[in-house]
């Protein structure tokens, strides 16, 4: 679940491949790879199927980076397989795409207000296996570089969970987001959907969503950390909630 910094030295640092062979190759790259498609599989991203004669089949590509800390120095390696989004048919692989943006106001009024007030402010950033939210679309997909099915080399991946880079994959993410935190008490704000409001008593708490980053604000140490225990137990099967 945690991501624990790893000291290296630049000269050990790999650089980013330029392309998914090149990855493969690398024993600090494949091993990203390798983790970034175990999340999926456990996550049941896909199903292995035929390939349907009349069906639109979309590409994937693997993208790389550097991920870094606060300070700047290197964490780890990070491959993510996304969706080609431009080969998708409207109407045929996705439908409505919209997906609420958090107002720069609202970062600014929220940080004022938990400032103002002496409340802690927590920052925590949702790893890739969460972020698939459910799909209703019947997407197909190539299967991914490198790790093609060695009994169903001629199979497609039919998506059940989104995937970054699907058009559809911002609103399934949010829709995801927003089932889970109302059922511990959230309720999302009126003048913007992706600040979501807790009050119950004295205590109150307010989630901003930006993207996979999340702000959470909370009136009492205690609250905050009731509020993370909850989530960390929610989300521990799919290994996506780290501190910042």
């Amino acid at each position: 679940i945690f991501n624990l910094s790893i000291s290296h030295s630049d000269h050990t640092i790999s650089p980013i491949p330029k392309n998914p062979k090149l990855a493969l190759s690398d024993p600090n790259w494949k091993p990203a790879m390798q983790s970034e498609f175990d999340a999926l599989i456990r996550n049941k991203t896909w199903d292995l199927v035929p390939r349907p004669c009349d069906a639109n089949l979309i590409r994937c590509m693997w993208i790389f980076r550097h991920k870094k800390n606060s300070d700047g120095s290197f964490e780890r390696y990070k491959a993510r397989l996304v969706g080609d989004g431009r080969s998708q048919v409207a109407g045929v692989d996705c439908d409505e795409t919209f997906s609420p943006m958090v107002k720069p106001a609202t970062i600014r009024t929220m940080l004022t207000i938990a400032l103002s007030k002496s409340w802690p402010i927590h920052q925590l950033d949702v790893q890739n296996a969460f972020l698939h939210g459910d799909l209703h679309e019947t997407v197909y997909m190539h299967q991914p570089l490198g790790f093609r099915d060695l009994r169903h080399p001629d199979y497609v991946c039919r998506l059940k969970k989104s995937l970054y880079g699907l058009k559809q994959a911002p609103r399934a993410w949010y829709q995801r987001f927003a089932d889970y935190v109302a059922t511990i008490g959230f309720r999302h704000s009126t003048s913007d959907h992706s600040l979501f409001i807790y009050r119950q008593g004295l205590d109150m708490a307010y989630i901003l969503l930006y993207v996979d980053d999340i702000i959470l604000i909370t009136s009492t140490q205690v609250l905050r950390q009731s509020i993370i225990s909850v989530s960390y137990t929610h989300l521990r099967a799919h290994e996506t909630l780290s501190d910042l």
